[in-house]
C-alpha cells in the first residue's frame, strides 16, 4: 500500500507556502495510537507538490521492470489492490491498474489484457489558502500493458497536480465530505430498509411473546388459585413447583459474578462510544480513531464492571472477593491478548502491517496495566464498602434441590433453545452487520453510526424478550439452573456473528 504523508508549515503568505515531500521516499511517518491498531503504516513519497503550483507532467521516474515485479504488479491488479494516500490527514484512494476481456469465472483468457497505471492526477481543492479537500485518479491513455510478464517493461511513473479553489467547503467540515461520498449516496436506502425490517421485527416478536407469555401465565395463575397444595403436589407440574430451587445460586460464582460484570461494562462501553461517535467527540471519519477510542473508553469503565461483578458476588453471600475482582480483571483481556498474540504472530511471519509493532504493544500494555486495572480493584473496593450486599429473594430456598426431569421435547432442549436464542437476534441486525465487515475489512470510512446504535438497541431488547421467554419454558419443564444457560442464551449472538465474518 503506498502512502503520502505531506506536511507545511503555515506560513504568512500562501504563495510561499510549499508541501514539503522529499524525494527519497519510504521515510516511516510517526504513528498515532489507533492508526496503529488498524494496521496502518504511513510512509513518505517522492512525489513533489508545491502550494498553487499547477503541474501539466512530471517524470517521477523510469524503472524496467522484470518478471518478478510484473508478476507482482499483474497479481495486484487482478486482486483489486488499491493505494491510499494523504494530504494533510486527507486520504484518497485509486486503483494501480486494471483488466480487459476476462471471463468473471475463468479468469485470465485468451485475447485478456492487464494494464498498469503509472500515471496520477491529484486534484488539490482549497480554501482561504487551506486544503479542504483531495482526489487522485488515474488517465486510461497513459497505462501501461503487462499482459506478457515474461518480458521485460520500461515505465515511466509520473503525477499531474491541479489546484483549484473550493469555497463551498470550510476547514472544519473539511471530513464531512467523505461521509456524505463513501456510504450515503448508494446504501443509505438500503440502511433505513434495514432498520425498518429489524423494527417491525422487533414488534412483531414482542407482540407475540407478550400474547404467549400473559395468556400462558394468566391460565397457569388461574389454576394454581382454584387448587390447594396437597392438590398442587398430586396433579399439577410446571414452574410453581420449583418456587423453593429458582433463587438457588448457580455453580462456579465467581466466574458467573465475573461475567455478568464484564458483560454490562462491554455494554456501557459501547453505548458511550457510540455517543461520542454521533456527537463528533470522536472522528468517524479518521482512520483508527474508533479503535483508540475503544481501548480508552474500555480502561476507563472498568470499574463499572468491577463493581457489578462485586456486589453480585457478594449477594450471592460471596467470601472471596479478591478472587471475583481479578477474574473480572481479566475475563475479557487475556481471551483478547492470546488471540492477539496468535494472530500478530502469523502477521509477522507474513510480513504483514497488520502486525502491531512493539511501541503499539507497550502503550497498550501500560494503559491496561496504569488505568484499567487500579479502576478495576477500586470499583470491587466500592462494592465492598459501599454496595447492598442483600439478595433480597422473595422465596426461601429449600436445603434439597428439587430433582430435574430428564426427559424433553426435542424443541425444548438446550440445544434447540441455544440456536434460537442466537438466531432470532441476530436476523435483526444481519444487514447492518455486513457494512460494518464491508467497511472493516474493505478500509472504507463508516459513518452511519446512528444507524448503529439504533440496531444496538433493537439487538438489546430482542435479546432482552428472546432470553425472558426461553426462561419461563425453562422453568416450566421444572429446570431450575436458569442462571448460566439464560447468561449463554444472551450471549449465542455473539457465536452467529462470529460465523457470519467468515
Amino acid at each position: 500500500m503506498m502512502v503520502e504523508s505531506v506536511t507545511w508549515p503555515p506560513p504568512a503568505s500562501a504563495t510561499s507556502r510549499r508541501i514539503k515531500a522529499d524525494r527519497v521516499g519510504a521515510e516511516r511517518h510517526k504513528q498515532r495510537l489507533g492508526e496503529s491498531i488498524a494496521g496502518d503504516r504511513r510512509e513518505t513519497s517522492p512525489y513533489e507538490v508545491s502550494f498553487q503550483d499547477d503541474i501539466e507532467w512530471r517524470l517521477l521516474c523510469k524503472s524496467t521492470l522484470g518478471t518478478k515485479e510484473l508478476t507482482k504488479f499483474k497479481e495486484a491488479i487482478h486482486n483489486n489492490y488499491f493505494f491510499e494516500m494523504f494530504v494533510e490527514d486527507l486520504p484518497m484512494w485509486g486503483y494501480i491498474g486494471d483488466f480487459e476481456d476476462e471471463d468473471a469465472i475463468l479468469g485470465e483468457m485468451e485475447g485478456s489484457h492487464t494494464y498498469l497505471f503509472p500515471h496520477l492526477h491529484f486534484k488539490i481543492g482549497t480554501n482561504k489558502a487551506q486544503i479542504v479537500s483531495v482526489t487522485v485518479t488515474t488517465e486510461r491513455d497513459r497505462r501501461v500493458d503487462i499482459t506478457n510478464v515474461q518480458k521485460p517493461t520500461t515505465v515511466q511513473f509520473s503525477y499531474s497536480v491541479e489546484w483549484f479553489e473550493d469555497h463551498e467547503l470550510p476547514w472544519k467540515m473539511r471530513m464531512s465530505r467523505y461521509a456524505d461520498s463513501r456510504f450515503l449516496p448508494g446504501s443509505f436506502e438500503i440502511h433505513w430498509l434495514s432498520i425498518i425490517n429489524s423494527f417491525v421485527l422487533v414488534l412483531l416478536l414482542t407482540a407475540f411473546l407478550t400474547i404467549i407469555l400473559m395468556r400462558v401465565l394468566k391460565n397457569d395463575f388461574s389454576r394454581y388459585l382454584e387448587l390447594d397444595d396437597e392438590s398442587l403436589e398430586e396433579e399439577e407440574s410446571g414452574w410453581k413447583l420449583i418456587h423453593g430451587d429458582v433463587f438457588r445460586f448457580p455453580e462456579f460464582p465467581v466466574l458467573f459474578c465475573a461475567s455478568v460484570g464484564t458483560g454490562v461494562q462491554l455494554i456501557v462501553a459501547t453505548f458511550v462510544l457510540l455517543g461520542l461517535a454521533l456527537t463528533g467527540l470522536i472522528s468517524t471519519t479518521r482512520r483508527g480513531s474508533i479503535l483508540a477510542g475503544l481501548v480508552v473508553i474500555y480502561c476507563l469503565t472498568c470499574s463499572i464492571g468491577s463493581f457489578v461483578s462485586t456486589r453480585l458476588y457478594f449477594q450471592m453471600n460471596g467470601k472471596a472477593w479478591v478472587r471475583c475482582v481479578l477474574f473480572t480483571a481479566g475475563l475479557f483481556p487475556a481471551p483478547v491478548a492470546v488471540v492477539f498474540m496468535w494472530v500478530n504472530t502469523i502477521a509477522l511471519a507474513h510480513g504483514s502491517t497488520s502486525a502491531l509493532p512493539f511501541s503499539t504493544i507497550f502503550t497498550i500494555a501500560a494503559i491496561y496495566a496504569l488505568i484499567a486495572f487500579p479502576l478495576t480493584v477500586l470499583g470491587g473496593i466500592a462494592a465492598k464498602n459501599y454496595a447492598s450486599h442483600d439478595f433480597n429473594a422473595p422465596t426461601r430456598t429449600t436445603k434439597v434441590a428439587r430433582e430435574i426431569p430428564t426427559e424433553v421435547p426435542w424443541y425444548r432442549s438446550r440445544f434447540f433453545q441455544m440456536i434460537i436464542s442466537g438466531f432470532l437476534p441476530f436476523s435483526a441486525i444481519y444487514i447492518e452487520l455486513h457494512y460494518i465487515f464491508a467497511s472493516m475489512w474493505g478500509h472504507q470510512i463508516y459513518t452511519l453510526f446512528g444507524i448503529l446504535l439504533f440496531a444496538f438497541i433493537l439487538l438489546i431488547i430482542v435479546t432482552s424478550f428472546i432470553s425472558v421467554a426461553l426462561l419461563y419454558f425453562q422453568l416450566a419443564r421444572e429446570d431450575h439452573r436458569w442462571w448460566w444457560s439464560t447468561f449463554i442464551n444472551a450471549g449465542m449472538t455473539g457465536l452467529f456473528i462470529y460465523g457470519y465474518s467468515f
